[in-house]
């Protein structure tokens, strides 16, 4: 079913390609725009803008990040917006002039050989806004492929990538931790069940054009910052410390800081996952990375007394 927005651009379109029809005498012909940016091979977004457009979610993909599809390709935008490269109805965006550029087909009765109509969206694609124009060339990146990186993206904005909970033995609730003595570092899921959003792998697909791009994500290692200038990697999210373990007052098995604090205090404790996200389609692959940062825990060291007689 055809959303309002969508039936009035049929609507529109509809009319203005029945006036161009009707129109015997052709306006003047407008020539191919020169290159008017830098666009590097291998860049998803050109050097015209001053952000880059290709991290998702700014930061925050998954849950709390934006909605995966759309068409969002996240290579074209106007007005500090991110906008599809490709609707359509509307046709190719070019960074350029703004505009999107649809070819009327069937060609118009009486079209120069060697020249097309286009109709103009511009503004971003705004519907109030719109031209036609007969053209010897189309504009640059006119119906060019979508970006298989870009895919992997929309992919991942797909699913939810999320922040573990941490937690440290010895644990201040429970009493302080004493300076020297080892110290046990863990990660879990906030959600009971829910492993694979906090620590993977997860699957996800996304399909423009006919190309379909896969992707995995998984969490390959875990940093914690110990809250003294202290950073340690954990390939993974680390032993849960029982006190009644054979391990109890033993270094962690994995992930640890086996010397311990050599000052007394209070100190704030923090961890980061590590996603890797592999990605293929259309022949190639890659990967990429994103970060989660988790809540912060406190853990209180004392001095270490020693008893003489």
């Amino acid at each position: 079913m055809l959303t309002r927005t969508a039936r009035s651009r049929r609507t529109l379109l509809a009319a203005l390609l029945a006036t161009l029809l009707a129109t015997a005498a052709p306006p003047a012909v407008g020539q191919a725009d020169p290159p008017d940016v830098d666009c590097p091979p291998g860049q998803t977004n050109c050097d015209v803008w001053d952000d880059d457009p290709g991290t998702p979610g700014g930061g925050d993909p998954g849950g709390g990040g934006p909605g995966g599809g759309g068409g969002d390709g996240g290579t074209c935008q106007w007005n500090g917006r991110v906008i599809p490269c490709y609707d359509e109805l509307l046709g190719w965006f070019h960074n350029g002039d703004g505009c999107y550029y649809k070819q009327i087909e069937p060609r118009p009765e009486g079209t120069p050989d060697g020249f097309d109509w286009y109709l103009l969206t511009c503004n971003g694609g705004d519907l109030g806004s719109q031209r036609t124009e007969l053209r010897d060339a189309p504009p640059p990146s006119y119906g060019a492929p979508p970006d298989p990186e870009e895919l992997a993206r929309r992919a991942l904005a797909s699913i939810d990538l999320l922040p573990p909970r941490v937690a440290v033995a010895p644990r201040r609730r429970l009493g302080p931790g004493l300076v020297g003595l080892p110290v046990w570092m863990w990660a879990s899921p906030d959600r009971p069940g829910q492993p694979r959003h906090y620590f993977g792998p997860q699957h996800a697909s996304d399909t423009d054009r006919g190309l379909t791009v896969s992707i995995e994500a998984k969490v390959d290692r875990v940093i914690w910052d110990m809250g003294n200038g202290i950073e340690l990697t954990c390939a993974d999210a680390g032993t849960a410390y029982h006190s009644d373990s054979p391990l109890a007052g033993k270094p962690s098995p994995d992930c640890g800081y086996d010397s311990g604090y050599p000052k007394p205090g209070t100190y704030q404790i923090q961890a980061t996952t590590h996603w890797t996200v592999s990605w293929s389609g259309g022949g190639q692959r890659d990967s990429f990375e994103v970060t989660r940062p988790s809540n912060t825990v406190t853990i209180q060291i004392n001095e270490l007394q020693v008893v003489t007689q």
